[in-house]
């Protein structure tokens, strides 16, 4: 391991990628750390103490607790994230964005700047509410959040929290373009990973004063690798569909014959139905603290309160929902059929054209079964441990998902850029695969 990081070192364009990509990273958590003007960050403190279990502290997860400080960061690239979403979405239901998707490089620029557009218009939608939010937050009589509330605030919050956005989105870009890994991945890992130094320290000071004995600190530690690697294994799983092209003759020269397959990946929808299905669970802890004196808002949101039987059922009977409809989105068989059809593949046994569309179709809902319900106990896993052994760190769920994810997608470009040059990569007994 000493030898393949000292041979990162060695390649002058990798060198400068990664130094590259860590500049970037450390831009952004400065970013992170400058407040917006006319807010009172002691009394958002107070406020988002109390607010951990709802949509906000969902959100400031994400961002690295720049939203809970209500930084010029404080939107983070979730407004990217969902204009991409949405844009995907749009192409599975609007011809003229299927079309762009099937043009290629042209295409690709075209939704890219589609998306762009979008990121900016959420971005101001999301800082306009943010802004009236702020505004009515009272953490206790006589403090406001925003000493001066008025259109003026709301205008400089507006400019300020977009402007952060499309800087984020920038660096992202960047990142991709000249550093190492996917930018807009590496900016949402760093802002999970950011909390967990202090996550560290609160374990080893509880582990000093007694709270908690070696055997339950292995225990967990034992635990943690037990699930990351599991999460590793699940994520790479793949289920290989042999696919044979029959040999045609084109002139002089004779194309196909070759025998490969279909990789159709376990976890085909990525996190995107954890995220769904959190945000749809917090909502009601959510609305309820918009509505504090009332009874029956308060009662709804305690049968959702994170940890209990009924909500680990709904929220991972939500996740299955989801990772069933956002894979049939996103993966569309009757296309994958017809493109094999028209360059002469087809699989063994199953007769081109609408047969094998209902068989890829037949694996893809087999196999996305056991994945979902993976990911749902990933999921869930969290609450039970804060709850049974006390832990001080959210681990698990979709933070997790996403560090490991975006993790082993970092270390397999690594891992090309090392081969391409003759050095060992990081694993000696087969090589990192791609993910879908």
């Amino acid at each position: 391991m000493i030898e393949t990081i000292q041979s990162i070192f060695k390649i002058p364009e990798l060198r400068k990628r990664i130094l590259f990509t860590l500049v970037i990273l450390v831009v952004y958590r400065l970013g992170g750390h400058v407040p917006t003007p006319g807010i009172d960050a002691q009394a958002l403190g107070e406020f988002f103490r109390g607010m951990k279990g709802s949509l906000f502290g969902l959100y400031d997860m994400f961002v690295g607790g720049a939203f809970r400080k209500a930084t010029i960061f404080s939107l983070g690239i979730m407004p990217y994230i969902s204009a991409s979403i949405i844009i995907q979405l749009l192409g599975a239901v609007i011809p003229y964005f299927q079309k762009l998707q099937k043009e290629g490089e042209e295409g690709r620029r075209k939704i890219t700047q589609y998306t762009r557009y979008g990121t900016v218009l959420i971005s101001a939608m999301q800082a306009l509410g943010t802004a009236v939010f702020l505004e009515s937050l009272q953490p206790s009589p006589g403090v406001y959040v925003v000493p001066h509330p008025g259109m003026g605030f709301k205008l400089l919050t507006m400019i300020t929290f977009t402007c952060g956005t499309i800087f984020i989105m920038w660096l992202g870009e960047q990142i991709t373009e000249r550093g190492i890994g996917n930018g807009i991945s590496l900016i949402i890992m760093i802002g999970i990973i950011a909390r967990l130094p202090g996550s560290v320290i609160d374990e080893v000071r509880m582990f000093s004063l007694g709270q908690r004995n070696f055997f339950s600190e292995a225990f967990l530690i034992g635990l943690m690798v037990a699930v990351v690697a599991s999460i590793v294994l699940v994520t790479r799983a793949q289920r290989k569909i042999p696919v044979q092209y029959a040999k045609r003759v084109i002139g002089r020269k004779m194309y196909g014959g070759q025998s490969t397959h279909i990789p159709l990946s376990v976890n085909t929808a990525g996190i995107i139905p954890i995220i769904f299905a959190q945000s749809i669970m917090f909502a009601p802890s959510t609305l309820s603290s918009f509505f504090p004196n009332n009874e029956f808002m308060q009662n709804f949101s305690s049968w959702f309160q994170p940890g209990t039987a009924l909500y680990s059922i709904i929220y991972g009977l939500l996740i299955i929902f989801f990772a069933y409809f956002y894979t049939a989105i996103v993966f569309n068989p009757v296309d994958l059929a017809d493109n094999m059809r028209k360059y002469g593949g087809f699989i063994p046994g199953i007769r081109p054209g609408k047969r094998t569309s209902e068989y890829i179709d037949k694996v893809l809902t087999r196999i996305t079964l056991p994945g979902a319900i993976f990911f749902a106990m990933i999921a869930i896993l969290p609450y039970f441990l804060m709850r049974g052994m006390n832990v001080q760190f959210y681990f698990g769920g979709t933070g997790l998902l996403i560090v490991v994810g975006v993790a082993l997608d970092t270390l397999q470009q690594i891992e090309s850029h090392l081969l391409m040059r003759h050095y060992d990569g990081f694993m000696k007994k087969g090589r990192i695969r791609g993910r879908m």
